[in-house]
């Protein structure tokens, strides 16, 4: 609802003053960058190596808490709670290793703020550019929350984008 009464104020407010106005797709351009596709493939691999990495410690604590569940009626109490303990550990271990590799401030975030940022920061400047050059009072990304119910293409300016970029 809140979003629709953006929309409909910007509306109004386009309507009462003659303002140019484009937009552009920030996944197509995004998609048309090489570096972009490498820096993606990188993260990606680098997030299946650790989910690998993860399962495989899973599996381990799978297998230890299998081999407790068959030895618990024949061990003693105090080697009962020392593998329970270990089992709690290694567990404990997985959670904190996956936040520090997939959590809000892990390394596959920084991963990408330094393979992606630099990028997103590059096509930024080129809109920034392409509207003061064009004397463009908005543009709007297609490709964000904001819906775009019509668009005209001749207001797509994302090719326009790229060539500024070099591509």
């Amino acid at each position: 609802m809140k979003k629709l009464f953006i929309i409909l104020n910007l509306i109004g407010m386009l309507s009462l003053s003659a303002q140019d106005i484009a937009y552009v797709d920030s996944r197509y351009i995004l998609e048309n960058i090489a570096e972009f596709n490498t820096a993606q493939d990188e993260l990606n691999n680098l997030s299946l190596e650790w989910e690998e990495e993860i399962n495989i410690l899973k599996e381990e604590v799978e297998r230890l808490y299998k081999k407790y569940q068959a030895e618990q009626y024949l061990l003693p109490e105090k080697t009962k709670t020392e593998r329970e303990n270990k089992i709690i550990q290694k567990e404990q271990a997985i959670k904190s290793l996956t936040r520090e590799r997939f959590g809000p401030d892990g390394e596959l975030y920084k991963k990408q703020e330094i393979l992606i940022k630099p990028i997103q920061d590059l096509i930024h400047k080129a809109i920034a550019e392409f509207a003061d050059e064009g004397k463009y009072d908005i543009i709007f990304d297609k490709s964000s929350d904001l819906i775009m119910l019509y668009s005209n293409p001749e207001l797509d300016k994302s090719n326009e984008i790229l060539e500024k970029l070099g591509y």
